[in-house]
């Protein structure tokens, strides 16, 4: 008996030392880096935004990027009136991020970029995360041709009210 007691404490030994010396597992820290770029962002004027939702990465896949952008209309006939335009196909591959939206009214939205953490410390204050890259408005012509205008954009998260620090 005593050798079984004996072989039990060896084998748990081992076991531990096998797991300690094992390498770790990879963190979960890009999946909850991930899903912590999901929010609203700024657009263009006050009052507009961009809400972004990232979905986990499949296996060799990138993560892949949902949501709208929200904006006034800007055409005599839509001036003034909020107009959601969805994301039609995106995807997160590390920090880059891509995204195109369905058009309304005659628009679309295309936005390749980088999404960073911003200068700010937490989650409760705007810019925590930002994203920087390319902006193009599309605009579909009657002779279904396209007019494209491109810039440069920064679009800053909008504070996180639920991240424990902003409530007091």
């Amino acid at each position: 008996m005593r050798l079984g007691l004996w072989v039990v404490i060896l084998g748990l030994a081992m076991g531990t030392a096998v797991a300690q010396s094992a390498p770790a597992a990879p963190k979960a820290a890009t999946t909850t880096a991930a899903e912590d770029i999901s929010g609203m962002y700024s657009f263009e004027r006050d009052g507009e935004f961009i809400q972004v939702t990232i979905e986990p990465a499949e296996a060799m896949k990138p993560a892949t990027v949902s949501g709208f952008i929200s904006r006034y209309g800007d055409d005599d006939n839509d001036r003034g009136v909020f107009l959601d335009h969805f994301i039609s196909k995106g995807s997160l591959d590390k920090q880059d991020i891509a995204f195109v939206t369905k058009p309304v009214h005659a628009v679309f939205y295309e936005f390749s970029g980088t999404v960073n953490r911003g200068p700010v410390k937490t989650h409760a204050e705007e810019g925590y995360f930002v994203l920087k890259g390319t902006l193009k408005k599309n605009t579909i012509l009657p002779d279904k041709k396209i007019k494209t205008v491109s810039r440069e954009v920064t679009f800053k998260s909008f504070p996180d009210l639920d991240d424990g620090q902003a409530k007091q």
